[in-house]
Order: structure tokens, then C-alpha cells, then sequence
């Protein structure tokens, strides 16, 4: 595990600190599922992320479907969710 994994009570609080993320039920990441007006706002949302992610270092595993974007985060060194994975859905939060 890394220096940021997240433990089992700070896994529990994350309903309370990121209510619009849904936990996996292994427990190893976090979901959320996310409608734009149309196209071109869901690209544009992505592209935000992407720009943040690649400054960050944390690439999310997502899935987009026209103005659909599925948005899944966790950390692969961490065998689960980290610090980083937080850091990057709050900022998911804040443009959504």
C-alpha cells in the first residue's frame, strides 16, 4: 500500500464527505454517473478533467456515451482508494 491509502473508517466517512460518489462494493473505488446538455459539454467537462488529472499524476477510468459521461476513480498502487482519488472527485465536484 502507499503512504496515501485511504483506511477502512476514512472509506466510511466517504459517503458523508462525497455524496454524489458511490462506493464499489469491494470497497476499492468510488462511481459517479454524470449527464450534460449535450455533446460537446461532456467533452469539454472530460477535457477540464484531463488537464487536472495529468497535473495530478491520477488518471480517472471513465466511460462517455454522447452527453453521458461514468467517471470511476481509484488507485491501482494503493490496491484500492487513495488520498488522490478525494483530491481528484472534489475537483470533479466543483466544475460538475
Amino acid at each position: 500500500m502507499t503512504r496515501d491509502a485511504l483506511d477502512a473508517q476514512a472509506i466510511d466517512h466517504l459517503g458523508q464527505t462525497l455524496p454524489q460518489w458511490q462506493l464499489d462494493d469491494d470497497r476499492k473505488g468510488i462511481r459517479r454517473k454524470l449527464e450534460f446538455t449535450d455533446f460537446n459539454a461532456a467533452f469539454g467537462f472530460m477535457t477540464r478533467v484531463a488537464l487536472a488529472a495529468e497535473t495530478m499524476g491520477h488518471h480517472p477510468e471513465w466511460f462517455n456515451v454522447f452527453n453521458k459521461v461514468d467517471i470511476r476513480l481509484s488507485s491501482h498502487d494503493a490496491d484500492g482508494l487513495s488520498e488522490r482519488d478525494v483530491k481528484l472527485a472534489r475537483f470533479i465536484d466543483e466544475l460538475v
